[in-house]
């Protein structure tokens, strides 16, 4: 009677947990080549942001808007003849309207999506209390009393903007006025250099409530934002982007998306803003964190995505290899170490797959194609090793269902770690159940070169 710790003629021995030692040595080291194609969409997206870059460059960029605020310049005579400033009133009420279409600017395989926007940026301002800030001692020159404006990019300008108020229309234009805030402010505040408008009513010092309306015409690109420029602010943006972002200080209180496109409103009471009612120019740097908008982005950036699969690929490596393990283990056939490296660079060449087609397609239809490419390749080629029609089958709805797993886990976010984890622990467990009964200390009968000339190799 043949011992029970010898194999019958005809076969060869091996140790099975020497090998899974080796396998699991094989998966850790297939991780590092997934490194390399980290690099590589961290390359291809910061080209993604270049485009973005020159393509925003001609349109505008992002787009931060302060609505008509009222500047009148002082001197302090009884100091110093030299001695003068700039004094800035927010209006008491302010009420801004956005309107947007967009399109999108190709440059080869990338694509930025631009925006085109007209602006109504409405201020009422009552000047009854004034002044409540001053230095003691000023005296306010009313004649050269400015409305400003203000715009992150006058690149973007697609018309002259206009002023409309006391009955009357004027173009803003730069002004010694304006450059001295853009100056007292260039370290402190994004709007520069600022748009000017006309001169108030020669002479006066309205005490009365007056209203200013700004109309422009803008370009853009990414994101659109109003600063809230009064003390009391009431925002509304609408346009035909259906996937926008809505970011900022304070998040709208009544917003609609649809695939006409979006609405949003904001109100910013005194309170919330933060910033007071008037004072000296570099009042005008603490609206920098007021500022609410509208960010115009793709509902699954592609490069983003793939990262994000990339940090599952030990799962997936791991996964596929026990399953050709198991595998090896029930049938009795040997799988070489060069085989298992061959899976395992399959697996690699599919997060190849997936960024290339992703950059093309989209991220849903790149990982549908890549995945179902990759899946039946180790299928066919575990039908291949095990000589064996059914085990091809077996791995095609395993690895097909590992896949569609990963896919799923990309779109749990928050949930994401906890299924990863509930997934793995199950695998481990079936994977228990089903080597149950094999001899890990010993040695486990395989099919000798003989027999199967075709899986001829060491013995491990």
């Amino acid at each position: 009677m043949d011992s029970p710790n010898v194999a019958p003629r005809g076969y060869k021995v091996r140790s099975l947990g020497l090998k899974l030692i080796v396998v699991c040595a094989l998966a850790l080291l297939m991780i590092i080549p997934s490194f390399f194609v980290g690099g590589l969409v961290t390359d291809r997206a910061q080209r993604a942001g270049e485009v973005v870059k020159e393509v925003s460059s001609h349109v505008g960029g992002p787009q931060t808007f302060l609505g008509p605020t009222l500047a009148v310049p002082y001197r302090m005579s009884s100091i110093s003849p030299s001695a003068s400033g700039v004094y800035v009133i927010f209006p008491a009420q302010a009420n801004a309207e956005l309107k947007t279409t967009t399109s999108e600017r190709h440059r080869s395989l990338f694509h930025v999506p631009v925006f085109q926007a007209d602006l109504m940026l409405d201020s009422t301002f009552d000047l009854g209390a004034f002044p409540v800030a001053a230095p003691q001692g000023a005296d306010f020159d009313w004649r050269n009393a400015e409305i400003i404006i203000g715009a992150s990019d006058l690149r973007g300008a697609i018309v002259d903007p206009t002023l409309e108020a006391n009955g009357s229309t004027y173009t803003p234009a730069p002004s010694e006025l304006a450059e001295r805030i853009s100056l007292d402010n260039r370290d402190q505040t994004k709007l520069k250099p600022f748009l000017l408008g006309a001169k108030l009513v020669a002479g006066t010092n309205p005490r009365s409530p007056f209203r200013v309306v700004a109309k422009l015409k803008f370009s853009g690109a990414r994101r659109i934002a109003v600063l809230a420029y009064g003390k009391t602010t009431r925002v509304v943006a609408q346009g035909d982007w259906r996937n926008p972002g809505f970011d900022g200080a304070i998040l709208p209180f009544n917003r609609t998306i649809s695939d006409k496109g979006f609405r949003a409103e904001w109100a910013i009471p005194f309170t919330a803003r933060g910033v007071r009612a008037e004072g000296p120019t570099e009042t005008i740097a603490g609206l920098n964190s007021t500022a609410v908008g509208v960010s115009f982005i793709e509902v699954a950036d592609a490069y983003q995505s793939v990262t994000r699969s990339l940090k599952y690929v030990l799962l997936i490596l791991g996964l596929v290899f026990l399953s050709y393990f198991g595998f090896e283990v029930t049938t009795g056939k040997r799988v070489h170490p060069a085989q298992y490296v061959l899976v395992g660079l399959c697996q690699i060449i599919f997060y190849l797959l997936l960024l290339s087609l992703s950059e093309r397609m989209g991220f849903d239809q790149g990982f549908l194609l890549a995945a179902g490419a990759t899946v039946g390749l180790l299928s066919a080629n575990a039908g291949w090793i095990f000589a064996s029609r059914g085990r091809g089958v077996q791995a095609l709805g395993l690895f097909g269902v590992l896949y569609s797993m990963i896919y799923l886990l990309l779109g749990l976010e928050d949930n994401a770690l906890l299924i990863g984890a509930i997934s793995s622990f199950l695998a481990i467990a079936l994977l228990m159940y089903l080597t149950r009964k094999v001899d890990w200390y010993g040695s486990a009968p395989v099919a000798s070169a003989d027999r199967n000339p075709s899986l001829s190799g060491p013995p491990l």
